[in-house]
């Protein structure tokens, strides 16, 4: 296993990297289309619907970002399998999934129509 661990601990990075990236991005285009959503200055009413579709949008990144950085940990803790590893990664994938159950039902009970 100590062979393989340098590879493991790029590959880790490169998840928790990526996963960085589509958290900016996912921020990033949210930021850009709720700007241009209320430059439009469009009814109370329309402009809220629009800034729902960007929430649900960015819940989507956000979403992804957390599931690629549980991988991450996923993978890293199986590396380094003490016992305190393995319940700081039992309560940071709780937390995580946590977030990402309400987040995902959120999104999912937002109708965009």
């Amino acid at each position: 296993m100590t062979y393989f661990e340098p590879f493991i601990h790029v590959i880790v990075t490169l998840l928790n990297a990526v996963s960085i990236i589509i958290l900016v991005f996912g921020v990033a285009k949210a930021t850009y289309d709720f700007v241009r959503n209320e430059a439009r200055r469009l009814p109370r009413l329309e402009t809220a619907k629009h800034n729902n579709i960007i929430k649900n949008y960015l819940g989507t990144y956000i979403l992804l970002g957390l599931e690629i950085l549980i991988a991450a940990d996923i993978i890293e803790s199986i590396m380094n399998p003490t016992l305190e590893d393995i319940l700081v990664l039992a309560a940071v994938v709780v937390i995580r999934t946590v977030i990402s159950y309400f987040l995902g039902k959120e999104i999912a009970e937002t109708k965009i129509e």
